[in-house]
């Protein structure tokens, strides 16, 4: 359990980011450490590889990535 030490610095700090127009945002992502992650991943770059637009898709990638 939290301190009021913990809880009051938090505090505080949460008032100084909404003072400089910032809010709090939590997002959950996927759990990329996952073996499901890892199977659904390679799964669906076979599904890609084999499709009849790779080459298409791929350029795509390659033209909007940073390289």
């Amino acid at each position: 359990m939290a301190s009021s030490g913990s809880r009051d610095k938090v505090r505080t700090y949460r008032a100084r980011m909404r003072a400089r127009g910032l809010r709090p945002v939590q997002i959950w992502v996927p759990d990329t450490r996952t073996a499901k992650f890892r199977a659904a991943a390679h799964r669906q770059s076979l599904v890609i590889a084999r499709s009849e637009g790779e080459r298409d898709d791929q350029a795509f990638i390659d033209a909007v990535s940073e390289q």
